[in-house]
């Protein structure tokens, strides 16, 4: 099988694959290089494979406009910018907050953007249609066990059900 052809124009090789939810539907797309920047998609001429590690090392102070800013250290775990550059590696949640800038920097050389528009997830306050589509699904899954016999996991799905049905 030989190079896959942009989906889009349908000549040029497809150097890029993006997938996409929109609505809760998946879409992948395989693009040339000039109908990704069409798109607003940014390519590079040469793809970079090194580490995460050899890139923080050549990185160097260039992520940060400020030179103090580098040296600080984080006040909950005592990581330093350094450190992560030499390892990799946060050393605890509070460290995304210390190194912000540092690591707005980087996220935007490393992946083009520092804004996820990935995968989608289910909010923890979810609105009234998602919860009825759970409730749905529960109530399929609970007469299928009903059907099978299976009286433990039917008990298991009513009271899912009973806890995310609303008091009234």
């Amino acid at each position: 099988m030989g190079d896959m052809v942009c989906d889009n124009c349908g000549s040029g090789d497809a150097v890029v694959h993006l997938t996409q939810i929109v609505n809760n539907e998946m879409s992948t797309y395989h693009l040339c290089e000039k109908c990704a920047a069409a798109k607003g998609l940014e390519t590079s001429p040469d793809p970079v494979n090194i580490p995460l590690t050899d890139f923080l090392a050549q990185m160097g102070q260039s992520a940060t406009p400020h030179g103090e800013e580098t040296d600080g250290a984080c006040d909950f775990c005592g990581l330093t910018f350094a450190d992560f550059r030499e390892t990799g590696r946060l050393g605890c949640p509070h460290c995304y907050s210390v190194f912000e800038v540092q690591l707005r920097g980087l996220l935007r050389r490393i992946h083009g953007g520092t804004q996820h528009v990935g995968k989608v997830y289910l909010p923890p306050d979810p609105s009234i249609t998602e919860m009825e589509k759970r409730l749905e699904g529960l109530r399929r899954k609970l007469q299928r066990a009903v059907d099978a016999e299976d009286f433990e996991r039917a008990a298991e799905l009513r009271d899912k059900i009973r806890e995310m049905e609303p008091a009234g």
